[in-house]
């Protein structure tokens, strides 16, 4: 998750996702996302008059399409795209951002629902709205694999809860090994 943003505003936004995915939402402190975005003091309420729950919002809508155009970015790369090589894809960039980052971050997305899904109904509908977001154009990708549209819908959930159950064992263990493992499970489920 490094492609960098430009202005204030996005940089505020970026930020804010970084911290989400080290800490969950109730530990991201707003003066720390100011400092590490590089942006003015009066540039939270200038940008975000709503709070912290809207840059946490916006910090998730910017974070499922990022996850998004990844999905895009690596149907475009395969001669032949497979559903079990489009999760392993996706896999391999998680494994790659962990060991970059010695583990450090996770999903944002789902570090703001284990911290607050709960008791924040705002940051709720904005994580399943990026999951959403997420899940959309690997739906797509199936069924233009050959998939009927119910069993697409049907397999990029399980795509996208084993990879983030994966996420949360491997952060745990410090051991990409639950990326590769549920890439190689669920291959032969999702090519069949």
């Amino acid at each position: 998750m490094s492609d960098g943003p430009v202005g204030h505003r996005e940089r505020l936004v970026y930020e804010t996702a970084q911290q989400l995915r080290r800490a969950g939402v109730t530990a991201t402190g707003l003066r720390h996302v100011v400092a590490e975005a590089g942006a003015p003091r009066g540039s939270l309420q200038h940008y975000f008059p709503g709070g912290k729950d809207q840059l946490v919002a916006e910090a998730l809508e910017w974070s499922g399409s990022w996850a998004a155009e990844r999905v895009v970015r690596h149907l475009s790369g395969m001669r032949r795209p497979s559903p079990s090589r489009l999760f392993t894809a996706m896999l391999d960039d998680w494994a790659a951002e962990l060991h970059a980052r010695d583990f450090e971050r996770g999903c944002p997305v789902a570090g703001a629902v284990v911290d607050c899904a709960d008791t924040n109904p705002a940051v709720r509908q904005a994580a399943s709205a990026a999951l959403e977001t997420w899940r959309r154009p690997i739906t797509e990708a199936l069924v233009t694999m050959g998939r009927t549209r119910r069993r697409a819908e049907t397999l990029s959930t399980l795509m996208l809860c084993a990879l983030e159950g994966a996420l949360v064992l491997a952060r745990a263990q410090h051991d990409t090994a639950p990326l590769r493992l549920v890439a190689r499970e669920l291959a032969p489920l999702l090519d069949a």
